[in-house]
């Protein structure tokens, strides 16, 4: 099946029983080769199809999903499937809209209140017992992997850093790595889309596929970013103190935004 062709009657038999009475919409197609569907009906679902062979599987993101319900707002697996070259998730909706819709702009403050929350509410989650390793020596040898084989998107880099290759920013990233890491539970992908409002507060969270042990910058940094971009930097100072962080690690900061580059 040619994803970027998608044809149901080329799905596995189980997925095909469980959309035959959705109207199936495709809304992202994304950079690691997985695709996500929206299945419009009574209850709106959503389906992501995604290469086996991509090194980060599905099945960690169903693990996660699972580990996590019942602690955080998120989808629920229904159906998780994998047949020849893909592999197939199907998943409860998350009711709201993401918080990058420019009617936030009418009350930046109170949804950047939010978005803290929100990383507050993640970060609480008990690591004790977590099964999800993402911490700096996980990461680099991903970061490592990705680049080694070609899987960066360098034209996709920010501002900052258009016109150089990913070798060189894996030198950098070994030459300012922390020397610590304050580990919590992090949601990995911490950005404005993967923030659900809904009715004046937050409805949950949705792309849990690099969750895990981390430092709590991971999350901190991409927030950081994605609030700059989506809306103005001169939010972000205010996200840090409604998150209850006074002495910033600037440095942290730069480091996680630089490490992301490679995801």
């Amino acid at each position: 099946m040619d994803i970027n062709k998608w044809n149901a009657e080329a799905l596995p038999k189980e997925l095909r029983r469980e959309i035959e009475n959705n109207t199936l919409k495709q809304i992202t197609a994304g950079k690691s080769g997985a695709h996500v569907f929206l299945l419009e009906g009574t209850e709106n679902r959503y389906l992501k199809i995604a290469p086996r062979k991509l090194k980060m599987s599905l099945d960690r993101e169903v693990q996660i999903l699972k580990w996590i319900e019942g602690k955080l707002p998120a989808p629920k697996v229904l159906l998780y499937t994998q047949e020849m070259d893909f592999e197939y998730l199907l998943m409860t909706e998350v009711k709201g809209i993401p918080s990058y819709d420019p009617s936030f702009r009418n009350d930046l403050p109170k949804l950047v209140g939010l978005l803290a929350k929100g990383l507050k509410m993640i970060h609480s989650i008990d690591i004790k017992n977590c099964p999800f390793n993402q911490r700096l020596s996980v990461k680099l040898k991903d970061a490592e992997y990705r680049m080694l084989n070609g899987l960066v998107d360098e034209d996709d880099f920010d501002k900052s850093r258009y016109g150089k290759k990913a070798d060189d920013l894996f030198e950098e990233l070994l030459v300012t790595k922390p020397s610590d890491e304050d580990l919590v539970f992090t949601h990995g992908d911490y950005s404005l889309a993967n923030i659900i409002i809904n009715n004046g507060d937050i409805g949950g969270f949705i792309d849990w596929g690099r969750a895990g042990i981390s430092d709590r910058y991971q999350d901190l940094a991409i927030a950081a970013r994605s609030l700059a971009n989506k809306f103005d930097a001169k939010w972000v100072p205010l996200l840090f103190k409604e998150y209850g962080i006074e002495n910033i690690d600037y440095s942290k900061l730069e480091f996680y935004k630089l490490l992301d580059e490679f995801f």
